[in-house]
């Protein structure tokens, strides 16, 4: 029994260490990552459930600033 504890709670260890390790290495990712390179995932991520050709300037203009500038001024009312 004490063997199976030292066992779980080794795992555990081993499974928080690789949790922080992923979430560091995910960040890193993130601030490296290009503008470019994050619309070209979103379009690739978006193709996958679309039929519909998305319209070109989708490619250099997402509406999010816009889109958030309206929820602000919504919650400021």
């Amino acid at each position: 029994m004490a063997s199976e504890n030292a066992n779980h709670r080794e795992w555990l260890r081993q499974w928080n260490n690789a949790g922080r390790a992923l979430a560091a290495n995910w960040r890193r990712e993130l601030r490296h990552l290009s503008d470019e390179r994050a619309l070209a995932a979103s379009e690739a991520l978006l193709s996958l459930i679309t039929t519909v050709t998305p319209n070109p300037s989708r490619l250099r203009w997402s509406g999010l600033v816009e889109q958030q500038a309206l929820f602000h001024r919504k919650s400021s009312r």
